[in-house]
């Protein structure tokens, strides 16, 4: 697991650390370009989480494969992944890069016209990438799949600095603006694709690519990813469209409470690694081990990953709400949007290490089973009634603005929480089956 657990994390703390770097020099840019970045990320999440849900549900399926010693038909599974990746991605491009002002106007209709240009601009660029970023998901799930996280780390790696440099030449150098932030991204993400796909036809891999598995339909295989990939993408999309929604609520609370959001959330991002991290852990050990049949070995494994969630969690927010204040005096930003950062980090910090743990890994690690409807039918009611209706009551009703969005997200993740920890205990993921 160390093998695992550690590359991993290790590259989700360098795409967390690039989202921060991301907003740190587009703030050089001005509060406007900001705000439009940020309010555009949490459009982008949408898509970019649909796809993590697909590759979620071959990676359940991949990883059950590998626990029954059925390395080909994983392969398979893994080629038939790439395929629907490819095409479902080169669809939704299409659709948001030609419909991009509309799409904006309807988001985010109500933000200056400044800030509106700014989104127009980082969308345009940002839907190009948006097949790169399914390609990659795809050959990451396949390497995550039999336990191989350093491969992708090192790749991330790579992309980073492609990434990091290209913003400095684009921002300070070129004066580009809020595009001198969009293409380094979307070049990086080309490179991430381009490298782990030709890595995932190596013959040395346990399982690989194949050719003639791409090119043709299996639905048999289809069916059994789908299962577990349609209810993650229903249950993603309707959490990043309600996160969408819950940004053009935050739009009318002013440019300020705009910028605070937005450099929280990357600061969020930060904070969010350890179950970042830990959910494919949970997928990957808890899915061969059901796949082998050996249930109370998977049993064994959820209570052992759980011990390392919650302990790793409560350290690193710790440490993460730590830094903040010091992270604060490098943002051009006014004092009073600093001082809303630091509570934003502070609320969040405290649920996502006492409460996340159980509405996220715990829930991916019961997905991994094959327990998919009822994860995800608790997850929809806990984003819709929890935290859109309480959001709009708090932040609105109750004026307490950004504040009571992160409030509203809090209580969504206690009470899901509270929901998958009794799910575990009952023993009812023990009856499921996925292949």
């Amino acid at each position: 697991m160390k093998k695992m657990i550690v590359p991993l994390f290790l590259e989700q703390l360098l795409a967390a650390l690039v989202g921060i770097v991301d907003v740190f020099v587009v703030g050089f840019v001005g509060e406007a370009a900001l705000s439009g970045v940020s309010l555009v990320n949490s459009f982008n999440t949408v898509f970019i989480y649909l796809f993590t849900a697909l590759t979620s549900g071959g990676a359940v399926v991949i990883s059950q494969y590998i626990g029954r010693k059925e390395n080909y038909k994983g392969g398979e599974a893994a080629s038939q992944l790439l395929m629907v990746s490819v095409l479902f991605s080169i669809f939704i491009s299409a659709v948001v890069f030609l419909e991009k002002n509309n799409l904006m106007r309807l988001m985010f209709g109500s933000v200056e016209d400044e800030v509106m240009d700014a989104c127009v601009i980082y969308l345009k660029i940002s839907a190009l990438s948006y097949p790169a970023i399914a390609v990659y998901n795809a050959g990451a799930a396949m390497y995550r799949s039999f336990g191989k996280t350093s491969t992708t780390m090192y790749i991330s790696v790579v992309s980073n600095i492609i990434n990091v440099v290209g913003n400095g030449i684009g921002v300070f150098i070129l004066k580009a603006g809020v595009a001198g932030v969009a293409y380094p991204s979307l070049t990086a993400r080309v490179f991430s694709a381009v490298a782990i796909t030709a890595l995932c036809f190596s013959r040395a891999n346990p399982i690989s690519y194949k050719k003639k598995c791409i090119f043709k339909w299996n639905g048999e295989l289809q069916s059994r990813m789908l299962k577990i990939a349609v209810p993650n993408g229903v249950e993603s999309g309707v959490f990043q469209l309600v996160k969408v929604a819950l940004s053009s609520v935050a739009a009318l609370f002013g440019t300020y409470q705009i910028a605070a959001n937005g450099v929280a959330q990357s600061i969020w991002s930060m904070a969010s690694l350890v179950c970042m991290t830990m959910g494919p852990v949970f997928i990957t050990v808890i899915g061969q081990c059901m796949g082998a049949g050996e249930i109370s070995k998977a049993e064994y494994y959820f209570k052992k990953l759980m011990k390392i969630t919650v302990v790793f969690a409560l350290v690193w927010n710790g440490l993460i709400f730590a830094v903040t204040p010091i992270l604060m005096n490098f943002y051009t930003l006014a004092v009073e949007t600093k001082k809303l950062v630091i509570m934003l980090v502070l609320v969040h910090n405290i649920f996502n290490a006492l409460a996340f743990p159980f509405a996220d890994p715990l829930g991916k690690g019961l997905r991994a089973t094959g327990d998919v409807n009822f994860t995800t039918a608790v997850s929809l009611f806990t984003t819709i009634g929890v935290r859109l209706v309480l959001s709009v009551l708090f932040g609105i009703t109750l004026d307490l603005g950004v504040m009571g969005i992160a409030y509203a997200m809090c209580l969504d993740w206690l009470i899901r929480g509270v929901i998958f920890w009794f799910r575990y205990k009952g023993g009812k993921w023990k009856q499921f089956s996925v292949i």
